[in-house]
């Protein structure tokens, strides 16, 4: 059995690998070429590295984290003063203290690069007035992990919250309510995200 000394260990490094590891790629974030990776950074990063000049990140310093570390920000602070997931609460930190800092490119913002979905989002809030519910878009990143990361750790002993908080964050706000419904190879059934 483990402690809840341990656990509590777990949980706090779950949160601070995060943080560290979105750190560590500032500076080497989205190399496709190894060849070029290599050449910028050598065979071992085993550091914080600033972002080259005209590369992802540009004006960001070793050890500063991305969007992705904001946003994982946001929620914790979310987390600890609403004492649990609350969808109002993240979503105003989310217009008051993330949308007021881009202008829907993806150079802007806090971070120094804005996703598809968060420039899609903002688009859809800023631009078109459009409710939370409304604003699911398609990723093809791993954006939702900076919010579900936290929430995971917050309700690791409550499941059934978990998966009540995690849906709530991204059933109709930043991913649509159709990529979260799978259907049954099987059955052919569309399970209720709600049983």
């Amino acid at each position: 059995m483990i402690s809840p000394a341990e656990i509590k260990d777990r949980a706090v490094g779950s949160i601070m690998g995060a943080f560290i590891g979105d750190a560590l790629t500032v500076g080497p974030h989205w190399y496709y070429d190894l060849k070029e990776l290599r050449r910028d950074y050598g065979d071992w990063i085993d550091g914080y590295t600033d972002p080259k000049p005209g590369r992802y990140h540009d004006g960001l310093k070793a050890g500063q984290l991305s969007q992705a570390g904001f946003i994982l920000t946001l929620m914790l602070r979310s987390l600890v003063e609403a004492k649990g997931y609350s969808e109002k609460d993240f979503c105003q930190r989310m217009d008051q203290e993330l949308f007021p800092l881009l202008d829907g490119t993806p150079s802007s913002g806090p971070g120094g690069y804005t996703s598809q979905s968060i420039r899609d989002a903002w688009r859809k809030r800023v631009q078109q007035d459009l409710p939370w519910g409304q604003i699911g878009g398609h990723a093809d990143t791993t954006e939702a992990i900076e919010r579900t990361l936290a929430i995971a750790v917050r309700y690791a002993f409550q499941p059934s919250e978990l998966s009540a908080a995690i849906t709530e964050n991204c059933s109709g706000q930043l991913i649509p309510d159709s990529i979260l419904r799978f259907s049954s190879a099987a059955t052919g059934e569309m399970p209720s995200l709600n049983a």
